[in-house]
């Protein structure tokens, strides 16, 4: 009886979390005998859905915030996170979600006003390494890029991605064949370039030259439609932050860049267009535009005009139809000065 009544007393959040580093110690252990490894992953993936309970209730009850706190302020104490994430792929799938939502929700998780995890991924940065490399694994790829992309909330941490060789291989994932993982990729590889405004401005500001020379060539000219359309609709939100506003100046100052806008302004694809028009727009209202700029416009002029007669978007939108008439005036106003 007392066994019984000992065995159904829940644990503190405390526990739990010491049960799961001891389990994932075990686990890890290469003296382990196999079957028993294999038992104490099973029991690794129950300790690990009931730390899920805790951070986000359990569909009767609301997740408690001295709960999460303790569980929180324990789990970085040690090693625990690193375990995890090694231990990952011997996981089952439901023990992977369960891990990879544990994962995410400690990231938003505050201590005594602090996100405890930024200090914890600051001193083990070469995890980035880790999640980063699982786009290349098709059966971890989701859950090491949802941790990925819940880690990148905390600008150091996007900033040691931004900065390493790491950024540039997302130009290859966001082409993996594998649709989900592609789609994966190129949410995080938007997050890393639109949330921390002042380290996205520096980061491109410093790497202007590779980055665009390799977001051009990959991502807007590339053969795959919806590569084309998620990246000509991130570019004209990168461009258009008021923070990038340099390099906004200096995209379009550029006619390989006019270019390949006036190619994707000419695209069957309605959305495409569409969002090709509002990076298009800015070469346009440029009111220091290069003499090749300029050139390039007035050559075309006449199909430029006739494209944007034309050029309406499925909802009627007074906005864009109030940039379409600036766009056109500015076009024809370069002919007249071309011609005087």
């Amino acid at each position: 009886m007392k066994n019984l009544l000992f065995k159904s007393k829940p644990k503190t959040p405390v526990e739990l979390v010491r049960q799961t580093r001891d389990l994932l110690i075990y686990a890890h252990n290469s003296d382990t005998h196999e079957s028993k490894r294999e038992e104490k992953i099973v029991e690794l993936g129950k300790t690990i859905r009931e730390l899920k309970s805790v951070l986000y209730g359990n569909g009767q009850s609301e997740p408690v915030s001295d709960a999460c706190s303790q569980l929180t302020q324990e789990f970085f104490k040690e090693n625990t996170l690193r375990l995890l994430i090694d231990m990952l792929p011997r996981l089952n799938l439901e023990a992977r979600k369960d891990a990879t939502q544990v994962v995410a929700n400690l990231q938003r998780q505050q201590v005594q006003s602090r996100l405890i995890a930024c200090d914890y991924l600051e001193a083990n940065i070469d995890l980035m390494d880790i999640l980063v490399a699982g786009y290349e694994n098709t059966d971890m790829a989701l859950h090491y890029g949802t941790m990925l992309r819940e880690c990148i909330r905390h600008q150091s941490v996007a900033r040691y991605v931004l900065e390493s060789e790491h950024v540039k291989k997302f130009f290859d994932y966001i082409q993996l064949p594998n649709f989900d993982i592609a789609a994966a990729a190129a949410a995080t590889f938007k997050e890393l370039l639109t949330r921390h405004k002042s380290t996205v401005a520096e980061f491109l500001s410093k790497n202007y030259d590779w980055f665009f020379a390799e977001y051009n060539s990959k991502l807007l000219e590339s053969s795959n439609y919806i590569t084309r359309r998620q990246a000509i609709k991130l570019l004209g939100d990168i461009l258009l932050d008021r923070s990038n506003s340099a390099v906004m100046t200096r995209y379009v100052s550029s006619r390989d860049n006019l270019r390949i806008l006036m190619t994707l302004l000419r695209e069957s694809s309605k959305s495409i267009q569409t969002e090709a028009f509002h990076v298009f727009k800015l070469f346009a209202a440029n009111q220091n535009k290069p003499p090749d700029i300029v050139s390039i416009l007035v050559a075309n002029r006449s199909k430029l005009l006739r494209l944007f007669a034309d050029f309406k978007t499925d909802k009627e939108d007074e906005q864009f139809e109030a940039d379409k008439s600036q766009v056109v005036r500015e076009i024809a106003a370069l002919e007249t000065k071309e011609l005087s």
